[in-house]
C-alpha cells in the first residue's frame, strides 16, 4: 500500500509537469520568433502584412505575396480533398466489405509516411508535364474566359502546389474521419434502417450528422499540415513572389521562402524578416485553429441540443 501511495502522486505530477511543457514549449518559441523578427518589425511595422515587395539587394521587404500563396495553396488542397477523403473515410467504414478494408485503410494511411521530397519529384516530373501538356491548354481553352484559368501555363504553379498538397492530406483527413465514423454508436444506424431509410440517407442522416464535429476536426488537421508543408511545395509552386488571380501562376508560400532563403541571407535585416514570416505563419495557424475549435464547440453544442430533445 504504501508502494502504491507513493507511485500516484509522483506519477500525477509527472504527468503535469510533461503536459505544461507543451505550453512552455509554445511559449519559448513565439518569444524566440518575437525577439528576433524586433528588427523587421521595427523598421516595416504592419506594411509588412501588405506590402509586395520582396528585394533582398536593397532590403525592401513585404510578406503579402506569401500569405496569399500560403492561403490560396491551402484552401485549393482543401477543395480537392475534402469531398475524397470523405468518400474514402465513408466507403472503408460503411460500405467496403471486410476483406478490403485492413488493406485499402493501410495503403492509404501509407501515403502520410511517403517523404515530402518524394511527392515533389513526383510533382516535377509526372504531375507538371500533365498539366502542361493536357489539363491546363484545355482548361485555358474552355475556361480561359475565367481569371483563375487565364494567362501562361508552365506546368509548375499554384494548381500544381494545390494539387500535390491535397495528395498529401488525403490521409490524414481520410483516417480520422473513418474513425469517427466508426465511432459513432450502432444503434444510430439501427434507427434510421429501421424507420426505413436507406443506405445513403442512413450515413447522412445517423453517421455523418453525428460526426460533424469530428469531421471538421480532421479537416483542420489537414489544413494544418498544408499550410506548413514545405519541400514539396517548394518544388512545384514556382517560387515567385508576386500575387496573380490565375492558378497556373508562378506563385509563393510563406514556408518555401524560408526554406529557399535562409541560407541565402546575409544581413541581419533579412534573416529578421524571414523569422517574422515564420511567426506569422504560426499566428496563422494558431488563429485557424481556434476557429476550428470554436466551429467543433458550437457543432457539438447543437448536436446535443438536438439529442436532449
Amino acid at each position: 500500500m504504501k508502494k502504491i501511495k507513493f507511485i500516484d502522486p509522483l506519477f500525477k505530477k509527472t504527468s503535469k509537469i510533461v503536459a505544461l511543457s507543451v505550453l512552455v514549449l509554445s511559449i519559448f518559441l513565439i518569444y524566440v520568433m518575437v525577439k528576433y523578427s524586433i528588427p523587421s518589425i521595427q523598421k516595416f511595422g504592419l506594411k509588412f502584412l501588405f506590402s509586395t515587395k520582396w528585394d533582398p539587394v536593397i532590403e525592401n521587404f513585404g510578406a503579402l505575396p506569401f500569405i496569399y500563396g500560403t492561403i490560396v495553396s491551402s484552401l485549393l488542397a482543401l477543395i480537392i480533398a475534402v469531398p475524397l477523403s470523405l468518400g474514402i473515410a465513408i466507403y472503408l467504414s460503411e460500405i467496403a466489405p471486410l476483406w478490403i478494408r485492413e488493406p485499402l485503410s493501410f495503403l492509404i494511411e501509407l501515403l502520410a509516411a511517403i517523404p515530402s521530397v518524394i511527392y515533389g519529384i513526383w510533382g516535377i516530373f509526372v504531375l507538371a508535364p500533365i498539366l502542361r501538356n493536357y489539363v491546363q491548354p484545355f482548361l485555358s481553352k474552355f475556361f480561359g474566359f475565367l481569371p483563375i484559368f487565364s494567362g501562361d501555363y508552365y506546368g509548375v504553379g499554384m494548381m500544381t502546389a494545390g494539387i500535390i498538397l491535397s495528395i498529401m492530406i488525403i490521409p490524414t483527413i481520410s483516417s480520422v474521419s473513418r474513425d469517427i465514423f466508426l465511432s459513432v454508436p450502432n444503434d444510430q444506424r439501427e434507427a434510421a434502417m429501421s424507420l426505413g431509410a436507406t443506405q445513403w440517407e442512413t450515413i447522412r442522416l445517423s453517421v455523418l450528422k453525428y460526426a460533424k464535429p469530428g469531421v471538421i476536426g480532421a479537416i483542420i488537421l489537414g489544413l494544418g499540415r498544408a499550410l506548413g508543408e514545405t519541400m514539396a511545395v517548394t518544388m512545384v509552386i514556382g517560387n515567385k513572389p508576386e500575387i496573380s488571380a490565375s492558378l497556373f501562376a508562378p506563385s509563393y508560400t510563406m514556408a518555401s521562402v524560408i526554406a529557399n532563403e535562409f541560407t541565402e541571407a546575409t544581413s541581419d535585416l533579412y534573416i529578421s524578416t524571414l523569422i517574422e514570416l515564420g511567426l506569422v505563419l504560426f499566428i496563422l495557424t494558431f488563429i485557424l485553429n481556434m476557429i476550428a475549435r470554436l466551429l467543433v464547440w458550437s457543432v457539438s453544442n447543437k448536436l446535443k441540443g438536438m439529442i436532449r430533445e
